[in-house]
């Protein structure tokens, strides 16, 4: 992803067609040391290719992809899963008590 934002900022910055010298620049210019074989391949990718017809393809591929979460639970699911929180809030409760009594058991209590 790296060597693909620094073709992209190469490209944005007026060279038409980066080299891999180019790319080495942008990302030693950040401190990341940079794989030969990564960039040719990314070089060769990219090279004699419109970026604006890269990105729109790019966009059509992920525009075709799900994203979202799951289904909502049914009925009969969030029912079952309420008993389950409430269990969870009183242990987390307990916890809080069981902190607060510790502090006075220790004997450091600021007016003995």
């Amino acid at each position: 992803m790296r060597y693909v934002a620094a073709y992209l900022l190469a490209v944005l910055g007026g060279k038409v067609s980066p080299a891999s010298a180019d790319l080495e620049k942008i990302l030693g210019s950040v401190g990341i040391e940079s794989d030969g074989e990564k960039l040719k391949k990314v070089i060769s990718e990219l090279n004699g290719k419109s970026i604006d017809e890269v990105i729109s393809q790019g966009l059509e591929k992920l525009s075709s992809m799900p994203a979202g979460g799951g289904a909502a639970p049914s009925a009969a699911g969030g029912a079952a899963a309420a008993p389950a929180e409430e269990k969870k809030e009183a242990k987390k409760e307990e916890k809080k008590e069981e902190s607060e009594s510790e502090d006075d058991d220790m004997g450091f209590a600021l007016f003995d």
